[in-house]
């Protein structure tokens, strides 16, 4: 295999006239083809174990790394945000260090009261930060194990299938065991998954507003405009393409990487010009000033809304902490007044160091009353419950991603569903016939009816004027995979049910 994987990266992202020439240069979709010893007819060998694990060291795998997943520390202190939590610590902090403080007064009794009310402060202040901490930890695991839980389904949802040639005929492979030097069959509906060159193309028109921004169909054929991008979606016509980039080396992948890292040895996005041709692309940005703001809207957008119930909780916490903190203001200041006339007015007494103990211990009433105000275990014991509702659906194979669901759901009254694949097998039939005059309804009927020639024709025209495909059930006792659309796998089927084999007859004869 002559090319590179950085060969094929600069051909991808070369501008069209560079392009059309290094592909010109390199004998066009036939000449990549060869020089990565592959057939466009006959495919890989998926016998040949040892040529697809060397493509894959070569050119790399069709897999992007997701991004790395937030670590322990860094779900507890997302979970420390929460209103109350912040809140609480703060309160907790006050009481822990007015424990540990030394204070004198300028009175025993003072001195008492002082001392008893630093010893509860401590006390207090340990038992809140605990209170806190178990709180945040409780959120955090729950946050982890169902992060864990759900990049596993993530890889399996990805994990799609794609139509490939391999051996010369159609078959199915994984998306991320996808090589460079695939054969893959592109129809209406899918979803390009690497980057490559089309061919046997018949009127085929790709949306790339997903990698572009514009929404205006792009028509794709192996002379002017070859390449397709992995991310975009075929839109009308059928095709084949041959892969030459996969994974992170793709255009979905290297904006992925720059999305992701904000820096990269790539350091332009591309857009398609309104008034060029179809596959004319123009530098609009760089990283830094488009991906940046992107990746913020992102990062905006996952943020997590609070359900009602915690906003209920964050309302009630504001108001219970501005009672509690004008209450404690007042008593504070109440006292210190109080005590500032009776001590300077009224007796004349001169300021010294003792007096601040005194103050120390108004102040230490003060706080106790703003720690007993706020309700330190209803954040906990709605965590806990929540948690554990999370724990019971799960059991029942329902895994909740967010706490807030668990109420989102228990408000729910009426459920509506889609019928087609919930209800139903997702898949079409032909249940009435229009055929030489007459009408049928019945499958048996038009069987008996049917001339052998009626039948050569009609099966002939569906089976040569179709790219679906009908494949053996991946488990016994399963139905046949359809792949392709549907009302042209219903009338393969169709075939099927008359006898025939839509595989025999388009090998019987070539068009």
């Amino acid at each position: 295999m002559a090319l590179s994987a950085d060969d094929l990266i600069r051909l991808v992202e070369s501008s069209p006239g560079a392009a059309t020439a290094a592909l010109a240069e390199l004998g066009g979709t036939e000449g990549v083809a060869w020089n990565l010893n592959v057939s466009l007819e006959h495919g890989l060998n998926s016998a040949d174990d040892d040529d697809l694990e060397d493509r894959q060291r070569r050119y790399g795998k069709n897999y992007v790394e997701p991004e790395s997943a937030k670590t322990f520390v860094q779900l507890m202190w997302h979970s420390f945000q929460d209103l109350t939590m912040m809140v609480l610590a703060a309160a907790g902090f006050v009481s822990l260090v007015l424990g540990f403080v030394p204070f004198t007064a300028s009175t025993p009794a003072a001195g008492r009261n002082l001392a008893a009310g630093s010893s509860h402060a401590w006390i207090e202040g340990v038992a809140i930060l605990f209170a806190v901490f178990i709180v945040v930890s409780v959120s955090a695991m729950n946050e982890y194990q169902k992060e864990k839980q759900f990049r596993a389904l993530n890889a399996v949802k990805e994990d799609e299938t794609i139509k490939v040639i391999r051996d010369g005929v159609p078959a199915e492979v994984s998306k991320f065991d996808l090589v460079v030097g695939e054969i893959v069959r592109v129809d209406v509906g899918d979803i390009v998954p690497a980057d490559g060159l089309v061919f046997d193309e018949t009127d085929l028109r790709v949306d790339e507003s997903s990698m572009t921004g514009e929404s205006l169909l792009v028509v794709k054929n192996s002379k002017s405009a070859p390449f397709l991008l992995s991310g975009t979606k075929v839109m009308e016509g059928v095709g084949k393409m041959l892969v030459i980039c996969v994974g992170s080396n793709s255009q979905a992948g290297i904006i992925a990487s720059l999305i992701r890292n904000g820096n990269h040895n790539h350091n332009a996005t591309v857009s398609k010009t309104n008034g060029g041709s179809a596959d004319e692309y123009t530098l609009v940005s760089s990283p830094k000033e488009g991906l940046v703001e992107q990746k913020l809207t992102t990062d905006l957008q996952n943020q997590e809304p609070g359900s009602p119930l915690q906003g209920k909780l964050d309302r009630l916490t504001i108001f219970v902490s501005k009672v509690a903190i004008t209450v404690a203001v007042l008593v504070f200041a109440a006292l210190a007044v109080r005590y500032s006339i009776v001590k300077f007015a009224i007796n004349g007494e001169e300021w010294s160091q003792a007096f601040i103990g005194d103050f120390v211990s108004h102040f230490i009433l003060g706080v106790t009353i703003l720690v007993v105000a706020i309700p330190e275990g209803l954040p906990l014991a709605v965590t806990i419950a929540l948690a554990f509702s999370v724990k019971k659906m799960l059991e029942d194979n329902n895994l909740v991603r967010h706490l807030s669901a668990c109420e989102t759901m228990g408000s729910a009254t009426t459920i509506c569903s889609d019928k087609t694949g919930t209800l139903t097998t997702n898949r079409m039939t032909v249940v009435h016939c229009y055929m030489s005059g007459n009408e049928y309804e019945s499958f048996p009927t038009l069987q008996l009816q049917m001339s052998p020639t009626t039948k050569a024709i009609l099966c002939d025209s569906i089976c040569f004027n179709s790219t679906a495909e009908i494949l053996p059930p991946k488990q016994v006792g399963a139905q046949p995979e359809h792949t392709g659309n549907k009302t042209e796998c219903a009338l393969l089927q169709f075939v099927a049910d008359l006898g025939e084999h839509y595989a025999d007859v388009r090998k019987a004869s070539h068009i």
